[in-house]
């Protein structure tokens, strides 16, 4: 469907006859507008939008210069086949306010197929965190993309880049403060135990804008003559998993590397082993700074998978000291890095999880650990002494103490996932659950994340439930109630995210 566009300027007028007109235009993506809007002297310009002319929801803003220069705002939040009604605002330096006058936008239809099958389900008399639900889709009956939908399950925004492969993998998304996204585009990296990337799989960092419009991209080919010009000795082989914008602009990109080792205990011959490596990149995407697990790690010490050796999953920044702490799937553990925000010498400071540096307390070891876990992120305002960390526990490869057979009668399942907030101690070396929950028949053996919400909620993202995701937003309690879930049929998430609006800094109810 072609989409539209008109301005409307019977019933609204404008507060100054200064300010130009707006002019509204479709753009690659049927769910997006471009408006371009030229005030007439320094302002803060956004866009108001919605179904009427009472609008309801806001772009952010962007500041135009002393001479009226114009600016685009790229409008997204709209469902398709709707008409929206939209005008251009701007604030000025000494109070003052001037309204563009409204336009009408149709968008377009989404193709057949594009987003999978979900169900929203809500619970009556309870409310969940405002926002939108962001989802990172990592396959199944569709393929990967990325997609947003409001709370009743509309989708709202899409990105189904355009040069995806069937291998191809969108993982993760995240909003930057300029209000573009990031991510990175790679074959699953359990691929890579078996040998070179087929020639011309995407393999890709991007940075990208409402539209899907790409305004810059490193491919792992151009960061491996980079990191050789910087004097950094390791190969990289594909993007994996994660990447994190820093406070000072800087990305902390997690990438794979292979090293052989000859005839390894109970590995005869020569194994290729697959690690992990972050690379720290300036504000121009060079290489700062790389920390390679071969050179922290015990390559002997492989609870699973091996010789998928480490399989990382996120990178969370501490900024109260500029460390950084890694989720080491197949490890088991969670590992802080000493970064100091690139002056740090790599050394492990510690290792969290079942045969690590830390008690668990209040609860059974090694059981209650977390195992093949996913992001790991700070869950409080602190990030050093005593924090809280929010997790997924996926559950593969969970112990038992001595004498319980999981599975048999009165026995614990042996198979099963949970969502947990850990209040850790890192100088006492305690960690105990501040929050646990045990979601009933879902076990899910990959991907996923569990994050707090600003209400008090907890929303996780039970992702690999056999073909199907499980996102939950349920309350902090000892028995946890499920306030809002979304069900999707037939695809697994990597990551979904409970977001204030598709824009920086603005919150949508």
């Amino acid at each position: 469907m072609l989409v539209g566009c008109s301005s409307s300027r019977g019933s609204m007028t404008m507060e100054s006859t200064s300010v130009q007109p707006g002019n509204v235009s479709a753009t690659g993506n049927p769910l997006v507008a471009s408006y371009e809007f030229t005030p007439n002297r320094a302002a803060q310009v956004s866009v108001q939008f919605g179904t009427d002319t009472s609008y309801g929801l806001s772009t952010s803003s962007q500041q135009t210069t002393e001479n009226g220069n114009s600016v685009v705002i790229l409008v997204a939040g709209m469902i398709a086949n709707t008409t929206y009604h939209m005008r251009a605002v701007a604030q000025f330096a000494d109070g003052t306010t001037e309204n563009d006058y409204d336009h009408t936008f149709t968008t377009g239809s989404l193709p057949s197929g594009l987003i999978p099958s979900s169900t929203v389900t809500p619970t009556s008399g309870m409310t969940p965190q405002p926002g939108i639900e962001l989802v990172d889709m990592i396959g199944g009956e569709t393929q990967s993309l990325a997609f947003a939908t409001d709370l009743q399950g509309n989708t709202i925004w899409e990105y189904p880049f355009p040069d995806r492969q069937p291998a191809s993998i969108l993982y993760p998304i995240r909003l930057l403060p300029n209000g573009n996204f990031i991510c990175m585009i790679a074959p699953a990296s359990q691929s890579s135990v078996g040998g070179p990337t087929p020639a011309g799989t995407l393999n890709v960092i991007r940075e990208f804008d409402l539209s899907g419009t790409t305004i810059q991209q490193l491919t792992m080919d151009d960061l491996n003559t980079r990191m050789a010009a910087a004097g950094f000795n390791v190969t990289l082989q594909l993007f994996s998993h994660d990447i994190v914008q820093l406070p000072n602009g800087h990305l902390l990109v997690i990438a794979n590397t292979i090293k052989p080792f000859t005839n390894l205990p109970g590995y005869p011959g020569v194994t290729n082993v697959v690690g992990d490596v972050v690379i720290d990149l300036d504000s121009n995407w060079q290489p700062v700074w790389y920390w390679n697990e071969f050179d922290h790690l015990d390559v002997n010490r492989h609870p699973m998978s091996f010789p998928d050796w480490t399989h990382t999953n996120s990178v969370t920044y501490s900024p109260d000291d500029g460390n950084f702490i890694v989720s080491i799937r197949h490890q088991n553990w969670i590992v802080k890095v000493d970064y100091r925000d690139g002056a740090g010498t790599g050394d492990i400071v510690w290792r969290l999880g079942e045969g690590g540096d830390f008690a668990l307390q209040g609860a059974t070891d090694p059981t209650d650990w977390f195992y093949a876990q996913h992001n790991a992120i700070f869950t409080s305002p602190n990030s050093t002494g005593s924090f809280q960390l929010a997790i997924m526990d996926n559950g593969n490869d969970r112990l038992f103490p001595q004498g319980v057979t999981c599975g048999n009668t009165d026995s614990p399942a042996c198979l099963y996932s949970t969502a947990m907030v850990m209040q850790v101690d890192e100088e006492a070396k305690t960690a105990s659950f501040v929050f646990h929950y045990f979601p009933p028949n879902l076990y899910s053996g990959f991907a996923g994340d569990t994050a707090p919400q600003p209400n008090g909620n907890i929303e996780s993202d039970f992702a690999g439930v056999g073909s199907d995701s499980y996102i939950q937003e349920v309350t902090p309690t000892s028995s946890p109630t499920i306030v809002w879930q979304m069900h999707i049929t037939g695809s697994n998430s990597y990551r979904a995210y409970r977001m204030p609006s598709l824009y920086p800094g603005v919150q949508w109810q």
